[in-house]
This record gives C-alpha cells, sequence and structure tokens, in this order.
C-alpha cells in the first residue's frame, strides 16, 4: 500500500470529544449492567461493531464489571482427554468426530489411576478446577459409575473442583453425576440456535439445552461456552452469549476457532485479535457475575494481545487442549504476574 504525503497532512486530528463520548458510552453500559441490566441484542452488535479505537475504553468498561465480582483473581483450569476419538458425531470444528482425518491419539476411557495422576498434575498447576473431558454422544452407564467411584476420591486427596464433560446428559444420570461429589458440568451450546445445524447434524441445539436443563435441575453448575470462528454472523455470537446470560450459567469458556487439518473447518480463517478482545468484552457485559474463560485458540488468536483478554475475562486453561497444544504454563504465571493479578484458588 502507498501512501501519499499530501493524504497523510490532511488528516484531521482526532477529536478528543469523540473519545469522551465513547468512554462514557461504554463506561454507562457497565454501570447499568453492574445494577442488573440485560444486556440486549442491540447493544452486544454495538460492542461487536465498535471501533477499534475504542477498544481501550470498552476493555475498561468490562474490567470494571470483571473486578466487581472476581477481584483481580484468575481462575486456572486443567483439561484431561479421558477419551479421545471414536465419536459417532458429526461436529464439523472436532478432531475427533466421525467425519474428521485429523492424526490424533484414539483411546478409551483412561483408568482412575490415570484420572487422580492428572489430578495431581491439576493441583501441581495451582489450578482451581479440573476439568475432565470424553468423546461421545453421551456416557454409557459404565462410564458414569466409573466416574462415581473415582471423583470423591480426587475430591479428598486435592481438594479440586470437578467438573466434567461427558456429552448428553439425562436427568439421572446429572443426578448420579451430582451425588458422587462432581461440582459443575461442561456441555459448551458452541453456537446460537440458528447456525447450529451449520456445524452439525448427528444431534440438536435443542438436545443441547435440554441437558443444560438436566444438569441445573440436578443441582449442579452449568459450564457452557461456544466457539468463534466458524462462519456464523456476529449476530450469531450475540445471540449465544444472550442464551447463556439468561441461563445465568456459572462458567462460560469462550473458544476461537482452531480450524484443524482434517476437520471440515480446517479452511476458516484466522481472526482478527481485536474482534476477539470485543468478543470477550461482549460476553462478560452478557454474564456479568459468570466465569468467563479464555479458552482454545488463544495463543493463535490473540497472540500478543493474549493479557488484554483478561480484562474481561477472569479464567484460562494452564496446559494443553483436548487434541491440540497450549502455550506452557510458565508463560500463563508471568502473563498473570505481569498484569498485577494473583491466581485464584
Amino acid at each position: 500500500m502507498v501512501f501519499h504525503l499530501a493524504e497523510i497532512n490532511m488528516k484531521q486530528p482526532p477529536d478528543p470529544n469523540e473519545s469522551n463520548t465513547s468512554r462514557h458510552r461504554w463506561h454507562d453500559l457497565a454501570e447499568r449492567v453492574m445494577d442488573d441490566h440485560r444486556l440486549t441484542a442491540d447493544e452486544g452488535l454495538a460492542v461487536l461493531h465498535s471501533e477499534d479505537e475504542e477498544l481501550l475504553d470498552l476493555l475498561a468498561a468490562a474490567y470494571r464489571v470483571r473486578r466487581r465480582w472476581f477481584g483481580d483473581r484468575v481462575n486456572l483450569n486443567f483439561l484431561l482427554n479421558a477419551k479421545s476419538g471414536m465419536c459417532s458425531e458429526d461436529c464439523g470444528y472436532c478432531s475427533q468426530s466421525r467425519v474428521s482425518t485429523a492424526k490424533i491419539p484414539r483411546y478409551g476411557l483412561v483408568s482412575p489411576e490415570q484420572m487422580l495422576d492428572g489430578a495431581r498434575m491439576a493441583a501441581e498447576r495451582k489450578s482451581k478446577t479440573y476439568c475432565t473431558v470424553i468423546s461421545g454422544r453421551a456416557p454409557s452407564d459404565k462410564e458414569i459409575e466409573t466416574f462415581a467411584g473415582v471423583v470423591p476420591r480426587i475430591k479428598e486427596r486435592y481438594k479440586l473442583k470437578i467438573c466434567l464433560s461427558v456429552g448428553l446428559l439425562t436427568f439421572d444420570q446429572a443426578r448420579r453425576l451430582k451425588q458422587c461429589g462432581v461440582d459443575r458440568i461442561n456441555h459448551n451450546l458452541n453456537a446460537s440456535r440458528r447456525f447450529y445445524p451449520k456445524i452439525c447434524t448427528t444431534h440438536s441445539f435443542q438436545e443441547r439445552f435440554d441437558t443444560l436443563q438436566n444438569v441445573r435441575r440436578a443441582g449442579l453448575e452449568i459450564c457452557s461456552g461456544g466457539i468463534v470462528g466458524m462462519g456464523e454472523e456476529a449476530e450469531d455470537v450475540v445471540e449465544l452469549a444472550l442464551t447463556l446470560g439468561e441461563l445465568q450459567v456459572e462458567a462460560t469458556p469462550v473458544n476461537f476457532l482452531l480450524p484443524i487439518a482434517g476437520t471440515p473447518l480446517e479452511g476458516c480463517r484466522r481472526l482478527d485479535p481485536r474482534y476477539c478482545l470485543k468478543v470477550l468484552a461482549m460476553f462478560r457485559l452478557a454474564n456479568p457475575r459468570g466465569e468467563l474463560r479464555i479458552a482454545a485458540g488463544r495463543e493463535v488468536h490473540l497472540g500478543p494481545l493474549q493479557p488484554l483478554g483478561l480484562f474481561p475475562a477472569n479464567s484460562i486453561f494452564v496446559g494443553d487442549y483436548l487434541t491440540e497444544a497450549g502455550q506452557p504454563p510458565e508463560e500463563d504465571y508471568r502473563m498473570i504476574e505481569s498484569l498485577g493479578f494473583s491466581v485464584g484458588r
């Protein structure tokens, strides 16, 4: 791109009144959210479509909301892929689905001793929550009972909060997991109701939503989020955030798509890191009291802007994701310390 000196000289200096308007706009919205205002679809879209020059004001406003309920603590979560591949579903983003040709490890449910060893690693990495994930549409009764046997041992030995991600759940299955000491179930809605059929056809958005209802009825906390960057519109991202806000989920992981070779979505483009920050700010405003986690893809899509993501978000995974590597934990600790934040336990 060629710039001409005459064009540059003709640019007008920024109007300080415009900056003040932006600052007041976002801080006013943050104030109303902290007074129990529910974010509207128009407000959510305004956040996502805001100008880049407003970004620092937007992040500052979102940080005020984050700090109200979470202070400057960053909750760490450790993820164990306890059953990999061999999934009957056709989710287009997932390396473990039946339509994926990605080269990943494939194995059945790991042993209770391996789950205990994962808990040890979670504790060593200063994690507050131990997240255990299995591939597949839904857990078998045998898998539910395996968790029922090992969860009390993990909690007694390592004092960790337990979050399971096991697929679609009935109310009775959710209740059984609650009885054995599971604290939270992760089951991501992943996308808006409108967009969902474009990423999966073997189960519906409604089936995922019903699982969240079963989890809530059983008295478990809900962890549910989505994936940004699958070809959806901004309206879909806002709809997802508002749905999760209405459910008042206790935790929302926001993933930025990792386009894995061998999956139907491998050709999706890289996201603008500034847009990713606006997404995080919007999710914070949509569910102000919920834990907001920057999940998979932060290293790729946020890049050097990762630290700014912790102004709206208060949680990250430390270590690797399901089939993809994350950055070394030491880099996460340095990032948190450099911000003046602390690790929450």
